[in-house]
Order: structure tokens, then C-alpha cells, then sequence
């Protein structure tokens, strides 16, 4: 590590648990149709501690994926797309997903504001990405969603602020 590089306070998991109802992403959790926040443990890496809790809450996810970090909330956020199967939702709230602008930072600087629905289109632009890209990751998605991951424009991982 280079001098001066280093994470101080708290790691959080920011996690978009996703499903696909018909032809639509839908957002959906412990916290509803919100982003679900953990604290991450020092001791565990960052994708198994994420992929323990929503299997011990939710069930087995299909995918586990981080997409992106970024310094808010006095802490550093990863923010995870999950993907469930549509037998998992259970009676959480779920609620579709809009699509929308990116946040966009300059050249040098990071955005000057990132909402959560940004930061999971990101996400899911990230993950159609991974769908033409990565064999593990078209392994595990369905025909129907890689069909609809097909209407967004992939974007590999980036800090977001």
C-alpha cells in the first residue's frame, strides 16, 4: 500500500437486492424498496459478508456483485447488486425499478450529490456489462434477464464520489 492510502471508520454495504418480475426489475429488501445498509465487519471480505447476510435473511442469492464505492455517511459504501429469484421476495415490499440519469462527476472531482436510484442504475448498467463479459456472471441470469439488462448501456466499475 502506498504511504498516505488507507480506509479510517466504518465500511458500509449499501445492497440492491433485485429480482425480475415478468419483464421488470424490481427493487426489494429487508428495507422494502430501499437500499439495504450493513456495517461490514474488518474480518470478512466485503462480497462473502454481504452474500452470509442475504442468504441468512433472505435465502441463497443468484448473484452477488459489487458495483461501485464511495465516501458518505462518515463511512466508505460498497454498494452490491443481489440478484434473487422471484420465490425469495416473499412479502418484502417491492417496487419497480426507474431508470435514470447517472450522477456525473468532473474530470478531477467526484459528484456533488449521488442518489441511491443513481447509484443503482449504475449497478444495473454495470451488470449488463457483466452479462456480455463475464461467463460466471451470464451463467447465472436467465434468459429473460439478460434480455432486459440488454436495455441498459454497460459501464464497467467506477467510484462514484
Amino acid at each position: 500500500m502506498q504511504p498516505g492510502i488507507d480506509v479510517a471508520g466504518p465500511v458500509q454495504a449499501e445492497i440492491f437486492v433485485v429480482w425480475l418480475n415478468g419483464e421488470r426489475v424490481e427493487l426489494t429488501g429487508p428495507c422494502g424498496a430501499a437500499p439495504w445498509i450493513i456495517e461490514l465487519e474488518s474480518a470478512e471480505h466485503p462480497v462473502a459478508s454481504v452474500e452470509r447476510i442475504v442468504r441468512d435473511v433472505i435465502g441463497p442469492a443468484s448473484l452477488v456483485h459489487s458495483t461501485s464505492w464511495r465516501r458518505d455517511r462518515d463511512a466508505v459504501i460498497l454498494s452490491f447488486i443481489v440478484v434473487i429469484g422471484a420465490e425469495l421476495r416473499g412479502a418484502m415490499t417491492s417496487a419497480p425499478v426507474e431508470r435514470l440519469a447517472l450522477a456525473r462527476s468532473g474530470a478531477t472531482s467526484a459528484p456533488t450529490s449521488v442518489e441511491y436510484g443513481q447509484v443503482l442504475e449504475h449497478g444495473l448498467r454495470h451488470l449488463a456489462w457483466l452479462a456480455r463479459d463475464d461467463a460466471a456472471v451470464a451463467a447465472e441470469l436467465s434468459p429473460a434477464w439478460r434480455t432486459v439488462l440488454a436495455g441498459y448501456v454497460p459501464e464497467p466499475f467506477r467510484n462514484l464520489g
